[in-house]
């Protein structure tokens, strides 16, 4: 079974929505998830940054990105001021960092190696744009079951590979280095509202 990658166009887009939805049940807040109208948004602000993967013209996997300027960057802010909402008011084409705002695979094809290809993608990107680096506020949702009360103790420990988080192990495993805790970055019960941001440099 032949899986593709390319930009997203606007047929991926109602397979995108529904991907959102598989990969992202509650509690995870509904309103968060893309809709039709923020991906096609996606595509008039920044086309080039959004990317695909897909099985028989069925989205399976997707990565959405915009460009933050340094200024914005070295805030680090909530997800809301960071990325300008769900339509990415925040892009800036003269900015220095790709910033992740979502990467999804849907269950039945996880551990194919769709999540490191998308995120290869995200590199080249980089590389070839002569930007400063990749940047993403990851959720941390195995935190609410872990039975540590800090979350910056429970970062540590998955940081470490005492714990292991089903999002940000993975990623870390992928290359990126955890920078920092942002407290109160989204409304997310299970990541005790907050994200570790992860950064990734050429």
């Amino acid at each position: 079974m032949e899986i593709e990658f390319h930009q997203l166009r606007p047929n991926d887009v109602p397979g995108a929505v529904a991907l959102q939805r598989a990969c992202f049940p509650p509690p995870f807040p509904e309103e968060l998830l893309w809709q039709s109208a923020h991906l096609f948004r996606h595509l008039e602000v920044f086309p080039t940054g959004q990317f695909v993967a897909t099985v028989a013209e069925t989205v399976v996997g997707s990565a959405s990105n915009l460009i933050i300027s340094e200024a914005n960057f070295q805030s680090h802010a909530n997800w809301e001021t960071t990325v300008g909402g769900h339509d990415l008011n925040a892009h800036d084409p003269c900015g220095s960092t790709l910033f992740g705002v979502d990467i999804s695979v849907h269950p039945n094809f996880r551990g194919r190696g769709i999540a490191r290809r998308l995120y290869a993608k995200r590199f080249e990107f980089v590389r070839m744009n002569s930007l400063l680096r990749y940047a993403t506020a990851c959720r941390l949702p195995d935190y609410i079951h872990s039975g540590v009360e800090n979350i910056h103790e429970y970062v540590q420990a998955v940081v470490r590979g005492v714990l292991t988080d089903r999002t940000l192990t993975p990623l870390l495993k992928l290359g990126l280095e955890f920078d920092r805790v942002i407290e109160n970055h989204m409304e997310d019960e299970e990541s005790g509202n907050t994200a570790a941001l992860l950064i990734w440099e050429p």
